[in-house]
């Protein structure tokens, strides 16, 4: 039986119900709110394992919601599923742009609500056991869960960002990233993150990786890249 958390933000009663009843028969431990406001201190509160929200609802709309709490550090990993009567194309493809790992459109059967869920927990789950692998590029690894870098075997200082941001890279050796891109992955907090800072970071960087450095690619008009 599954014991993840899920937050459900929704403000119509009897669709919370509906949810709540078909989570908790899942084995899921299931915390509801009725206000976007509600929702979004609970989700930094509570840190579940994933969110339902609704588009539609009083006070801060869905939307806001999902912005701010992909712009929060503290929730950014939190697997979002927006539920919503809003079905139209615009709709979902605006949600999935603010970073909406899915979306399902009112009226919906418990059976599809929980395959769903399931899938994105079980996605997720995959991504998290990913970012936490030792990377080896070249002669520099990197070891995310003791938030170590080595160059050729010996180690170097990195802040939260320059790590995040170098690991990113790492990840997908050879793919172009945009700085907007990048901002939003690695979300600094030791340093206020913007297209200009993403540049300052690199130049950062590549002098503390010394010879290594010139692994990270500038692509003119782009991005960045890390050498394959």
């Amino acid at each position: 039986m599954s014991r993840e958390k899920v937050l459900v933000v929704d403000d119509e009663e009897d669709i919370l119900e509906l949810i709540r009843y078909n989570l908790s028969r899942d084995g899921y431990r299931v915390i509801s709110v009725r206000t976007g406001d509600e929702g979004l201190k609970m989700a930094k509160q509570e840190k579940p394992d994933l969110v339902l929200l609704d588009f539609m609802l009083p006070g801060l709309s869905g939307l806001e919601v999902l912005r701010g709490l992909r712009n929060d550090p503290s929730t950014t990993h939190i697997p979002i599923v927006i539920v919503s009567a809003k079905g139209e194309d615009t709709d979902m493809v605006t949600g999935l742009e603010l970073g909406a790992d899915d979306y399902i459109a009112k009226p919906f059967t418990p059976r599809v609500l929980l395959a769903r869920i399931r899938a994105v927990l079980r996605r997720n789950k995959i991504e998290e056991a990913d970012e936490r692998s030792i990377l080896q590029v070249h002669d520099m690894t990197i070891n995310p869960s003791r938030h170590e870098v080595l160059l050729v075997g010996k180690p170097t200082v990195l802040t939260a960002t320059e790590f995040r941001l170098l690991h990113f890279l790492a990840r997908r050796p050879g793919w172009v990233f945009t700085r907007d891109q990048i901002i939003n992955a690695i979300k600094g907090e030791d340093y206020p993150v913007t297209e200009r800072s993403v540049d300052v970071q690199v130049v950062g960087l590549r002098k503390k990786l010394g010879e290594f450095g010139d692994l990270i690619e500038t692509v003119r008009g782009i991005g960045y890249r890390m050498k394959d």
